[in-house]
């Protein structure tokens, strides 16, 4: 158990869940205080939600301007769409903002731990921290979290990842936080009307250029605008009837081609990840793990390989749309609990 009293910084959105984040940790006698961060220039009205109820639980409430910072996170998304990948942005912005400036900025003002209302648990086994599921696997947000770097588990606070959402709603009702009701959000934060494609063609306009849909044996299928507006997986808005589903299966920024495919052409048993971050001691040989290729994946078990600095893994059973620029992510059982062992992008998938 965490000392009481100690100091805690709260990233503070002015949502439900950071919010009432906030109120469990005041709640349990924590010297607290919030802390919300601009990321973009239509930061204003959840500027306003957050001094709310900073004000209504009566915390102090710093107020950070990441705008410059955060243009490291729009690089990042951009360049990886200017290379055919698919980009991971949430992930991006809790290694570099929320659990690397944040931390920095919490240490500076004295706090032993930093607070978010992610839908995760840290837990101590044997001496060390560790991040694990949430309960609630509908809401389970450890999947982006699973690049931050392990030397900063042990300061790392949950409080609302052993609740349901609806329980999390009740108990913003029951504090008084005025955000019971509040929708969660559906969209990039740096994109408010989530129009990604025009996000990007406004930063990058070299990206719209046109190029050939193709199959797999390389006949012209049609046409396309630029391969950032479409991703591994994707059936609809392709542009092109076949009479038959067909699902993009390859993006090529280079040759500036789309490839489609039935099914069974985006089904792949292996892949292979690079980057990878381990919040474990570095394991010396081959793993079994429960790996997900994507945040909404229940995942499914495979062999994993080290090879350099970064693993392949061989699924025990074909898995849908390995997508590069996502993260596999890879979880082990431990007792009751599913732990994170560590994650890599994704740079290819095989068969």
């Amino acid at each position: 158990m965490i000392q009481t009293k100690a100091k805690v910084l709260v990233a503070l959105s002015g949502g439900v869940d950071s919010s009432t984040a906030a109120a469990l940790l005041l709640d349990a006698g924590y010297d607290c205080a919030g802390v919300f961060f601009r990321t973009n220039d239509q930061s204003s009205p959840a500027q306003a939600n957050a001094e709310d109820v900073a004000k209504r639980l009566d915390m102090r409430l710093f107020v950070l301007d990441l705008r410059s910072d955060f243009e490291h996170v729009i690089d990042y998304f951009c360049d990886e769409y200017s290379k055919g990948r698919t980009p991971n942005p949430c992930v991006f912005c809790n290694k570099y903002i929320k659990f690397g400036k944040l931390w920095d900025f919490a240490r500076e003002h004295g706090a032993h731990f930093l607070a978010t209302g992610h839908y995760a648990r840290i837990l101590n086994h044997n001496g060390r921290a560790g991040l694990y599921g949430a309960s609630d696997p509908f809401k389970d947000q450890s999947y982006v979290l699973s690049m931050v770097d392990k030397d900063i588990l042990p300061y790392i606070i949950f409080p609302i990842g052993v609740y349901s959402k609806n329980q999390v709603r009740q108990l913003a009702a029951k504090f008084g936080l005025g955000t019971e009701d509040k929708a969660d959000s559906q969209e990039i934060c740096f994109i408010p009307d989530n129009d990604y494609v025009l996000a990007l063609e406004r930063r990058r306009p070299q990206l719209f250029r046109r190029g050939d849909i193709v199959d797999s044996h390389g006949t012209i299928l049609g046409e396309h605008d630029g391969v950032h507006r479409f991703t591994i997986g994707q059936r609809q808005g392709l542009g092109v009837a076949m009479g038959k589903p067909y699902y993009v299966a390859k993006l090529d920024a280079k040759c500036n081609t789309v490839t489609l495919g039935p099914s069974e052409e985006i089904m792949h048993k292996k892949l292979r990840a690079t980057s990878v971050n381990w919040l474990v001691e570095k394991p010396r040989s081959l793993f079994r793990a429960i790996v997900k290729v994507r945040y909404n994946d229940k995942g499914d078990l495979g062999n994993v390989v080290l090879q350099g600095n970064g693993v392949s893994v061989e699924f025990d059973k074909p898995r849908l749309a390995i997508t590069p620029g996502q993260l596999a992510v890879f979880y082990v059982q431990q007792g009751r609990y599913n732990k994170v062992v560590g994650a890599g992008w994704i740079d290819e998938a095989g068969n």
